[in-house]
């Protein structure tokens, strides 16, 4: 398995490339899952991807294989997991990349794209909000106190399935194969982890950032999303908007 350390934290990633070895240098897609999932909710992106990118996936910090360090012996803070993947990317010796962020993790893209717009060739954004406004949070928390307390009474695996009974979610109702495997596979990540980057989230806000974002942009903005509804995601102006009717999370 695929690990390596950056600012001291075990970072888990999956790297793929299926080019011809003859031929040019690939260019790199960084793909960096949303909250409460991991590097296998984006498998069947892979084969084709890969055939004309070296693509890589990332766990969060706190999220799948990735650990899961307590407030006390890590920086929750958006400079710190920003600064871990400028240090993955070095690592790798990766100079530049196309950063594709799903739900929570494009607002880590768009941060990303002002502080090191020279690491990237293009962003975009998937189902992503610009904050996390009280009524989400109020949603996210499934009738507890607060969204992280959620987690850490009902486990990953636990509040993974009672998100699953809310509409807007992203774990599809239609097929209960798929979604026992998507409670399965949010159950993986440890809960303190997920509790912790809960209140990560619950802070953070990058609408300062939109402004300054020069690098090429996509934003995806599904429309059924109850977690990150179409009026809480970066402008159009941004980038290139395309609303879809989808369900996402």
């Amino acid at each position: 398995m695929p690990y390596i350390t950056t600012l001291g934290q075990k970072t888990y990633y999956e790297d793929d490339c299926f080019c011809d070895p003859f031929g040019p240098e690939p260019e790199v897609i960084l793909i960096q899952p949303g909250y409460g999932r991991s590097t296998n909710f984006w498998y069947h992106w892979i084969p084709l991807l890969s055939s004309k990118y070296r693509v890589i996936r990332r766990d969060l910090r706190g999220h799948g294989r990735s650990s899961a360090p307590s407030r006390t012996s890590y920086d929750w803070t958006l400079d710190t997991m920003l600064a871990e993947i400028v240090a993955m990317l070095d690592q790798l010796s990766i100079r530049k990349v196309h950063f594709i962020g799903e739900s929570t993790s494009g607002e880590l893209g768009i941060a990303f794209a002002v502080k090191y717009p020279d690491r990237l060739h293009s962003l975009i954004t998937t189902s992503s909000p610009s904050h996390l406004p009280p009524a989400s949070a109020k949603f996210l928390a499934l009738g507890h106190e607060t969204w992280p307390l959620a987690v850490r009474t009902l486990g990953s695996a636990g509040w993974a399935a009672e998100l699953a009974k809310r509409p807007g979610t992203g774990a599809r109702k239609d097929d209960p194969r798929y979604l026992q495997w998507w409670i399965d596979e949010v159950g993986k990540s440890p809960a303190e982890g997920l509790a912790e980057y809960a209140v990560f989230l619950e802070q953070l806000d990058i609408r300062g950032f939109l402004k300054d974002v020069k690098v090429p942009t996509l934003i995806l903005a599904p429309t059924k999303s109850t977690a990150a509804p179409v009026e809480y995601a970066p402008p159009p102006s941004l980038g290139l908007f395309a609303a879809a009717g989808l369900t996402c999370g």
